[in-house]
């Protein structure tokens, strides 16, 4: 059986959350140091002193850079490894299906649970008709697709159709 993950990949992914987390904290706490020091500077001036005007625009621009920084960081970057590490969590304590069939074809790419995946489409005895049914398995898109060949049956073990150990059959 080739594994595709190892022991090691669940905690590599839970570090690189933790250092995008940690950046992302940086940022924000040297963006609050920034805003607190701007309204500190604004009401320690004389009233109607004329760099007011400045010091309410740069406050303004702070926080404008802030937001165009932490909504995409957050939303792209935080959210696609957050979802590797969702997966790569529900692949350890997750149930496990073995199955052998036919592979069919390679399907384009997908996102599944916010992780890119490639599709490689297996043959299913059907129970009910004669006619065989097609059955997805998402392969990581990390990982490299393995060399499946048109008609050869493969061992597969899949946690919620997504490939984690197969073995090519003779």
């Amino acid at each position: 059986m080739v594994k595709l993950y190892r022991d090691s990949d669940y905690w590599d992914a839970v570090i690189q959350r933790r250092k995008i987390l940690a950046v992302f904290f940086a940022v924000t706490a040297a963006c609050l140091a920034v805003f607190i020091a701007m309204v500190v500077l604004y009401t320690s001036l004389a009233y109607n002193d004329p760099n007011g005007g400045w010091i309410i625009a740069a406050t303004c621009v702070t926080v404008a850079v802030y937001m165009f920084f932490s909504f995409p960081y957050m939303g792209i970057k935080f959210k696609r490894c957050n979802s590797y590490c969702k997966m790569l969590k529900f692949i350890s304590v997750g149930l496990k299906e073995h199955a052998v069939m036919p592979f069919e074809e390679i399907d384009n790419w997908i996102t599944r649970d916010g992780v890119d995946v490639n599709v490689a489409v297996f043959s299913v005895k059907n129970i009910k008709k004669d006619e065989p049914l097609k059955r997805q398995i998402f392969v990581d898109g990390e990982k490299d697709f393995p060399p499946f060949e048109e008609g050869k049956s493969v061992h597969v073990v899949s946690q919620g159709n997504l490939l984690i150990e197969y073995e090519l059959m003779e």
